[in-house]
Formats: C-alpha cells, structure tokens, sequence
C-alpha cells in the first residue's frame, strides 16, 4: 500500500474537482477535490488502484511522477452506477414566469392568451393588491372579487361564478395565497375560464392540479389536470412585506409538499431533486427571513423553493401528512398554513420506521439535522418561532378523538398502516404544540 497526496495552490473553486490518477502502468483512480479544500490523498492498493478518497488542508507537498487529469465538478467525470427502478413521470403543463417585479408583464399574459376581460380576486385582506393589478392592466377588468377565505367553501364559489356570469368575465386572475388561488381554481374548472396565479406566500398550491372545497363542514380534495393554473407570475417584491410570521407557516406548508413527495407512491427522481432542491432553498431561508424579512436575496430563494415543492405536490399523491391536514383544518375550521406547520414533524415520526431512504435525503437537506430529520424539522420551527400547537389556533381537547375518527374513516394509501390509537397520539401532540418524537 502505498499513499501519494495532491496538493493545489489555493483552494479548489466551488463544485470542486474530480481528479484521475494515470501510473506508468496505465492503471487510474481518481478522486473529488470538494470545494475550498486544497489536497487530496490517494490510497493506492496494489491488487486495486481505485481506493477510498480523503480530502484535508494538511498542507502536505509531497506528490508522485504520476499523470493527472483535472475535470470541473460541472463536466464529465466518474460517477458510480446506481440501480434505477420503474417510474412514470407525468410534468405538469403549466407557464411560470419568475423573478422581480415581474408583474409588470402580466398585460403581456393577457395578450398572450389574447383575453380582455378577467376577473380579480383577492381575499378581502388584499384588495390593495387586486386594485394595484386593475391599475396596471388599465382599468380593463371585468370586476373584482374581493371575498376569497380560506378553505374554498363552496357558497363563496357560487357567489363568484355568479358575478363572473354578470360581468362577462373571460378569465380569472388570484393574487394571494392559497385561498385566493383555490377560489380560482374553483371557478376555472367549473367554467373552464383561463386562470392566472399570481401567488404572495409560499403555500405553493399554484403549482398543483387539486382543489380542496369545504361544504356543511366537511373537506373533500381532488385532482384534475383542468384544475392547474395556466400561468403562474412569482413576483418577489410581492413578497416582501409579507409578515415573517406568515413567512414561516407558509414555507413549512411548502415543505410539507416537498417531504411527502420523497415518500410517495407515485415518486419519482424528478420529483425527489425536486423535493430536496426546494426543502433545501427554503430550510435555509426560512429562518434568515425571520431574521431580516428585508432580506431580497432570502425572499428570492424562498420563492424559488416554494415553486419547486409546490411542484413536488402537484405531480405525486399525498398520504397522512396532507390527509391530516385535510381532516383537522376543514372539519375545526383551522388555519391552513399553521395547520401543516404543527403536524409535519409529528407526521413523518408516524411515517419514520417505513420510509429510511426518505428520512436520510431530507436529514440530508435540513440545516442542523445531524441526520436526524426529526430533529432537523425540530430545529427549523424553534428557529421559526412559531406557534406549533393547535390548541393555540382554537382546537379543542375534546376534538382530538373526533379527529381521530375522521382520520381513520376514509381510508388512503400510507407507508404506514392507519391505526386508531397512534394516530390519536399523534394529534394529541399536535393540539399540545409538543416536540416531534420517533416514538409513535
């Protein structure tokens, strides 16, 4: 055995190196240089010259009469097979346009799809938002709508497409979050309207084909591809001033998509970067927003994931996190961000002893995990400083066993079979505002 080291004046560049050992015999190894390290040891075996790898800033300067190639980490290099199962991807068909103040182009939407007369609406907390859009597109609106609420209950919706009728309407516009954009959703396919998104939070139902409506107290959700958004303007300057609370349960509900993408049945390795890419960017912003919600630079990437998990979301099924959800928000009339915010944590502990490989990538994507995702999504709502019990929102203790049997009664796939008794527990913790635990 021999060891020969590598070392770079300076530092390898972000995305580092891949480098290949050529020796007189023709025989190669390589190695990755990882990013602002500067030396490489390359383990040498005489039966077998492709070793183990070992990067470190030990400042050695010993090399070897060897030939070495360099490959930017962006460029060819080796990569190790790895075993690709049965998939089916379906991408969802749907324009965004991304970036700041890109709502300056909604006229040019509207001429794209050669409209003239869409229907604004807002909830009645944004009819400063709904008014800036009738300015910029010049007055040429068939109304505004400012009565959007949580839920999508459907005598609102009735209202709405009643209105729409009367004003002549060609299209629908939301400008908001997930209330707003599910009373679009409601209208456009019932009517088939062409809708427009123009999201303000990062809940990410604008990137999805499913709608969740609440009637006589009940929430029934389903998918249809007519249901997505035809076009989806994300604006970061529209975010802004979104309040850091807001911010943070609106994030975590994007999580949310992104966390059960990585487990469900219908995934996919699209998906799955997807889910890791957009968990990332939104770990990691989340909590400098709270910080600083000033901040363009962590607005921006936190726009940038809630698209990506919104995505994950609106391409696989959901299991017991969403179905919880689902069950605690349209039946006790809870807020829906905060809502996902509490359960997350508790739900991928219920799901935890099924689903290893998921729990690893996103350990993997939480800042302070020390691979633990449990921990991790303990970590980032202390960071957020948010409320994470449903006591806190209205639920009472009573409602935990109603819950429960609600939850229980309508059966849906999970990696984990439905029982009563843990899933009570788990509500119960979620109603006490408790630190997740891998103990259900």
């Amino acid at each position: 055995m021999r060891v020969l080291t590598l070392c770079l004046r300076g530092t390898a560049p972000a995305g580092g190196y891949w480098i290949t050992r050529t020796g007189a015999n023709n025989n190669t190894t390589s190695g990755y240089l990882s990013p602002h390290t500067n030396c490489l040891t390359l383990s040498l075996s005489r039966s077998n010259l492709a070793s183990t790898i070992a990067a470190n800033r030990s400042g050695s300067k010993r090399t070897a009469a060897s030939r070495y190639r360099f490959f930017s980490s962006a460029t060819t290099r080796p990569h190790p097979f790895k075993m690709v199962g049965s998939f089916e991807y379906n991408p969802n068909p749907g324009r965004v346009v991304f970036g700041q103040g890109t709502l300056q182009k909604l006229p040019d939407e509207i001429a794209r799809l050669n409209l003239s007369a869409p229907l604004l609406l807002s909830t009645p907390q944004q009819v400063d938002q709904a008014e800036q859009l009738k300015e910029i597109l010049k007055g040429k609106v068939a109304g505004v709508f400012t009565e959007a609420t949580m839920h999508t209950p459907t005598h609102i919706t009735d209202k709405a497409l009643e209105y729409a009728k009367a004003q002549g309407a060609d299209s629908v516009i939301s400008i908001g979050g997930g209330s707003t954009i599910g009373l679009g959703k409601a209208i456009s396919v019932r009517t088939g309207l062409p809708h427009i998104c123009i999201p303000t939070t990062y809940a990410g139902s604008e990137m999805t084909p499913i709608l969740g409506e609440t009637a006589d107290g009940i929430k029934k959700t389903r998918s249809d591809p007519k249901i997505l958004p035809g076009t989806v303007i994300y604006d970061v300057d529209l975010t802004m001033t979104l309040p850091a609370s807001m911010s943070a349960t609106s994030g975590v509900n994007a999580i949310a998509h992104a966390v059960e993408a990585l487990y469900a049945r219908n995934t996919n390795p699209i998906i799955n970067l997807m889910a890791i890419e957009g968990t990332r960017a939104l770990a990691s912003s989340l909590p400098q927003i709270v910080q600083d919600p000033s901040s363009t630079e962590a607005r921006s990437s936190a726009l940038y994931g809630a698209w990506l998990c919104g995505t994950c979301l609106g391409s696989v099924g959901m299991s017991i996190h969403h179905k919880l959800c689902h069950t605690l928000g349209g039946s006790f009339n809870l807020p829906h961000a905060e809502t996902h915010t509490a359960v997350l944590p508790h739900a991928i502990s219920y799901n935890a002893p099924k689903i290893p490989e998921a729990m690893k990538k996103l350990a993997e994507a939480l800042p302070e995990s020390n691979g633990d995702a449990i921990h991790g999504l303990n970590v980032l709502l202390e960071k957020l400083q948010v409320k994470r019990g449903l006591k806190d929102y209205g639920m009472k203790e009573e409602d935990i066993d109603k819950a429960a049997d609600i939850a229980v009664s309508n059966p849906y796939w999970n990696p984990r079979e439905i029982e009563r008794a843990p899933i009570r527990e788990l509500i119960r913790r979620v109603w006490a505002g408790e630190p997740a635990r891998a103990d259900l």
